[in-house]
């Protein structure tokens, strides 16, 4: 009886271990195909027809923007991705309307989204959502400055430093202004000055730097150690010898036209002024509003030997340019950061590794300003 009970026990105690082998094994399958389906096997087969591209702009209806837009379609047809929207607010200080934007796109669940955010405070919790999600960001134009670390997976933007340097470039390879600078003495020093607004955004400060640098480096190449720095505290630096030139960077306390009228008048009374550099749209509008609308500006006018250059674009700085009262300007290119911010954000969204992207920048003048590859990137 004894050996019986034994056998029976043992019989038992093998279909039990027997059953929960075969639960554990068809448990551990079915865990198995759970497992490969949620960790980005998907993503990994994905193409570009699979994907869903959200862009939301800064605005929409400016010429600048249209050109952005252009540029993202561009990429979007030539990548053949499958869905590509593009939207911004009617006008650049409708923050709300463009975070309604962004939370119609999360709610896509899309595969990526492209942001110039207006403000980036007001957007940090759908940043977070999209990080949460796992939806790559691509920051675009400006960006989304100080956002949430790792909310932004690149950014396709203007390097303003770049940019600005261009426009220095320009000036100095003119021949008179040039001549001016090599004839300049200690007892005669000449002023090149800086028009900026404000000190605290961050394409002015890069433009007001990138300019301010790389014509300082053309000067202490003529006049070593004999270049000083002037005006706003953030970038004064004296010269080590006796000035003979004199960077003048003259920021203005606001973005208000009377500040920058103001101080576009300050700087147009320095002594043997040759040249001037406008930072951006605002800055030419108040140099325009100091010199009659540029007609002080003209040849054998009041201001006429001045060599002016300018950043951005606009119906008043394409004129003032046009008609040889502005030696030329440096432009953003709005067709390459719409283009870029789409391809960036293809890539991330096939998982591919992503970095930030300068767009670059263009100078324009009368001579060239009507030619294919410019005349789309100045806009009114």
């Amino acid at each position: 009886m004894k050996k019986r009970r034994i056998s029976r026990i043992i019989v038992a105690m093998l279909v039990i271990a027997m059953m929960a082998f075969t639960f554990a094994a068809c448990g551990g399958s079915k865990d198995e195909d759970s497992d490969s389906s949620d960790t980005g096997a998907d993503t990994a087969t994905k193409t570009a027809a699979d994907l869903n591209i959200q862009v939301v702009a800064k605005g929409f209806q400016h010429q600048f923007w249209q050109v952005v837009k252009q540029g993202a379609q561009a990429a979007a047809d030539e990548l053949g991705v499958g869905t590509m929207d593009f939207n911004g607010p009617g006008a650049e200080s409708e923050i709300n309307v463009q975070v309604d934007l962004i939370n119609s796109a999360l709610a896509q669940n899309p595969d990526a989204i492209a942001l110039a955010a207006l403000d980036t405070d007001a957007v940090v919790g759908q940043l977070e959502d999209a990080l949460s999600k796992g939806i790559p960001v691509i920051g675009f134009d400006s960006g989304v400055p100080d956002a949430p670390a790792g909310s932004i997976a690149a950014t396709a933007s203007t390097d303003n430093e770049n940019a600005a340097a261009l426009a220095a470039e320009k000036m100095m390879a003119n021949a008179e202004f040039k001549a001016a600078i090599e004839a300049a003495t200690a007892d005669k020093p000449v002023t090149i000055a800086i028009l900026s607004q404000d000190a605290t955004s961050a394409s002015i400060i890069g433009r007001t730097k990138g300019y301010l640098d790389a014509l300082k480096a053309a000067l202490e190449a003529i006049h070593p150690g004999a270049v000083a720095v002037t005006g706003h505290d953030a970038y004064a630096a004296p010269a080590a010898n006796p000035a003979v030139v004199n960077i003048l960077a003259q920021v203005t306390p606001t973005s208000d036209a009377a500040d920058l009228k103001n101080g576009a008048q300050a700087i147009l009374g320095e002594k043997n002024l040759i040249g001037i550099f406008c930072s951006n749209e605002g800055a030419v509008t108040g140099l325009l509003n100091a010199t009659n609308d540029g007609a002080d500006l003209a040849d054998g006018a009041t201001y006429g030997d001045i060599l002016v250059a300018g950043f951005d674009a606009g119906a008043t700085q394409k004129k003032a340019v046009r008609e040889g009262l502005f030696f030329g300007s440096v432009t953003q290119d709005p067709y390459q950061i719409g283009y870029q911010a789409v391809s960036l954000a293809v890539k991330a969204a096939l998982g591919e590794s992503v970095s930030d992207v300068d767009t670059g920048a263009k100078w324009y003048d009368a001579s060239n300003m009507d030619d294919a590859d410019i005349k789309d990137l100045i806009y009114d």
